[in-house]
């Protein structure tokens, strides 16, 4: 069912279909993330990360944490909600936090942007050893445990420095899987891997008012004087 909906609605949108199974005949687990989310269709139900887990320990027992769903809407352009990052369905309801939702199997998620994920032809191995591969962010080394993640293996992903540019040469650093995570798109990053800005994406505005909404009544004053100073610039 999936497949045949993307075949018809998605493939020409740029949505990319996971593979089924991996060289020796296992199920991936996106394939796996993704017909779960589906159960149900067009009915589908809220499912928790917790459940998610669950039910691929069923086939990798040594799983901790399933990122799957987020890479799926956010890398892949499957129109998944999630909770943590804030997501509303078409009705304007949100769903909680930790927490996935299918909805649509016909449109893609409304932030992919195929533009911004096409045009690297370089040599990512290339880049990777200049960084003696190693994540830009945290170090953590390429096929070795994760430095600060335990039971991590580390695998190292292209990411934006800026999540609003193309995903391609001058606009790429190699980062670990957990550091190349959904908030990414709420910062710009340099080239060491340390955020240098926030970026001018809806995860960069909603940081910003998440961040001033849950400061002190001291610190939004501070901040809106500075904010005034700026703009008389």
């Amino acid at each position: 069912m999936v497949s045949d909906y993307h075949q018809k609605f998605l493939a020409n949108k740029g949505v990319s279909l996971p593979k089924l199974k991996n060289a020796d005949g296992t199920f991936t687990k996106d394939a796996l993330v993704l017909t779960f989310l589906a159960k149900g269709y067009p009915n589908t139900a809220v499912v928790s990360k917790q459940e998610l887990t669950n039910f691929i320990r069923a086939y990798y027992l040594d799983t901790t944490d399933v990122q799957q769903a987020r890479h799926l809407s956010m890398q892949k352009g499957w129109n998944i909600l999630s909770g943590q990052r804030g997501d509303k369905n078409a009705k304007n309801q949100q769903i909680p936090a930790g927490s996935y939702k299918l909805i649509s199997l016909e449109t893609p998620y409304d932030a992919f942007a195929l533009e911004r994920r096409a045009g690297f032809s370089g040599d990512f191995e290339k880049l990777k050893e200049k960084y003696g591969f190693r994540c830009a962010t945290c170090g953590s080394r390429e096929g070795s445990d994760h430095l600060f993640r335990k039971g991590v293996i580390v695998e190292l992903q292209k990411s934006h420095m800026n999540p609003k540019l193309p995903l391609q040469a001058g606009n790429i650093i190699p980062q670990c899987q957990v550091c190349n995570r959904g908030d990414r798109n709420r910062w710009i990053y340099d080239k060491t891997g340390r955020v240098i800005e926030i970026a001018e994406t809806q995860d960069g505005v909603r940081v910003v008012k998440t961040f001033l909404k849950n400061a002190s009544r001291k610190i939004k004053v501070e901040f809106l004087g500075f904010l005034k100073i700026l703009l008389r610039k």
